[in-house]
């Protein structure tokens, strides 16, 4: 099974590469980018495309990691909440009993 999964690992890989590749032997003019405060260099039009999907996909990462803590910490108020009020349950209801008593 781990031998398979290497497999379709390494032929996805392979399939990345080769899309990458073909992708920048077609881009191959030179572009310059104008940002409003910054002109960037002239590179290959593939240049600035993969780096601009490296660097959204980065970015995506990064918020997705934040948006997670985020959450984990909202989880773990609300465990600490719902143990709190079972505690507080239990303790009313061993009382109801002692006073029937």
């Amino acid at each position: 099974m781990r031998f398979i999964k290497t497999l379709i690992i390494a032929l996805l890989v392979l399939v990345v590469l080769l899309v990458g590749i073909t992708f920048s032997i077609h881009n191959t003019e030179k572009v310059a980018i104008d940002l409003v405060f910054i002109q960037l260099p002239e590179a290959s039009l593939s240049l600035w495309l993969i780096a601009a999907f490296v660097t959204g996909g980065f970015l995506g990462v990064i918020l997705s990691v934040f948006t997670i803590f985020s959450l984990k910490t909202r989880l773990g108020s609300a465990k600490r909440k719902a143990t709190s009020a079972q505690k507080e349950l239990d303790h009313l209801r061993v009382s109801n009993l002692k006073d029937a008593v």
